[in-house]
């Protein structure tokens, strides 16, 4: 009844069936999301995860070295990254939050935006042993989903993952492998930026842990897959995406990590998808047949490979705009516009 009640709304609206494309699309779902014909966005958020990878130490698969992340989440707290100018832009809350960082981040005892939730110094190396334990799976979880409630507590429903971890592409790709059966070559790229050279020993070196780990033999265990080779920052915002579906928010998945977390949070509940708009399609090799295997169409292909939330951050002004024309434009009958002819 209520979907039949959005669309009879959308169309209409002063403009011919379908005129406003993917907006048409994203209202409809947005209404559905919020159980409402007069869906609004409040307080909308970028939420950062950060956290450090045992396997980027070996330098085996990322060009850049580990102490690259902490310096990256720095540049958060003092606002001259790409998903601070974004943000700033489009009047989004940004909140970055230390999910296992191999830092000391005291010296931001109170900082508004920064969250202190480390798990640990980072994830152990899973070509020697798993990543983590699933005890530390399950606290990472239970913290995004925390994370998220606080945010739905003070009004916010609309929300957009973003990550900063060196070396989170390389978990990002073991979760792909595991969890669609695609090679890892497939599954893998060059991050940020490995040369024809370092790509190939990343390869070679990511098919070494799928077999140590079995990941070919995935088991319907997302704990266990999470545990054997994914980040605290993904894991806490496997439990992020679940929470946020939890409080009907709408929910923009950014790039390839924020989609590897999210077929981590399909595993253990399907609905989140429903709530889900798929802000881009990421220049990161693997993306594209992520974005295949969840029958997902996203809104914005500029050829971004960042991370951080920022295609999220984008895409964020999309669904206002499609909310907007929903609430705020005219119908035929109240601007008095006669409608195309019926033959």
């Amino acid at each position: 009844m209520l979907q039949e009640q959005l669309q009879q709304a959308i169309n209409n609206k002063t403009k011919p069936l379908g005129a406003l494309g993917a907006l048409e699309t994203i209202a409809l779902q947005t209404g559905m999301i919020q159980g409402t014909v007069r869906p609004v966005i409040r307080h909308p958020h970028i939420v950062v995860f950060a956290g450090d990878h045992g396997i980027a130490a070996t330098g085996l698969v990322n060009p850049y070295p580990q102490a690259v992340t902490a310096q990256m989440v720095l540049n958060f707290l003092h606002g001259g990254a790409a998903i601070n100018v974004f943000t700033r832009q489009h009047n989004i809350e940004l909140i970055v939050v230390d999910a296992g960082v191999n830092h000391d981040f005291t010296q931001f005892p109170d900082h508004p935006h920064f969250i202190h939730a480390k798990i640990a110094q980072g994830t152990h190396n899973y070509l020697e042993a798993p990543a983590m334990s699933r005890e530390q799976a399950n606290a990472a979880i239970a913290k995004g989903k925390e994370i998220v409630h606080q945010l739905a507590t003070k009004g916010c429903n609309c929300i957009g993952f973003g990550e900063m971890g060196i070396g989170n592409t390389s978990s990002a790709s073991l979760i792909m492998n595991a969890l669609t059966g695609l090679s890892i070559e497939a599954c893998t790229g060059r991050g940020t930026g490995a040369s024809d050279e370092q790509l190939q020993t990343k390869i070679r070196t990511l098919e070494t842990v799928a077999q140590k780990h079995h990941l070919k033999a995935y088991d319907k265990d997302a704990i266990g897959l999470l545990s054997k080779v994914g980040g605290f920052e993904i894991a806490m915002m496997v439990g992020a995406y679940l929470q946020a579906a939890e409080e009907k928010m709408v929910i923009l998945v950014d790039g390839f990590i924020a989609t590897a977390a999210l077929l981590i949070a399909k595993e253990l509940n399907p609905v989140v998808l429903d709530h889900c708009i798929f802000a881009h399609h990421s220049g990161e090799h693997g993306h594209e047949k992520m974005l295949q295997h969840l029958e997902a169409r996203p809104l914005l292909q500029l050829g971004m490979r960042l991370g951080e939330g920022t295609g999220a951050a984008l895409a964020i002004p999309l669904v206002q705009s499609a909310v907007n024309f929903l609430c705020e434009m005219a119908s035929f009958e109240s601007a008095g516009v006669e409608k195309k002819s019926e033959e």
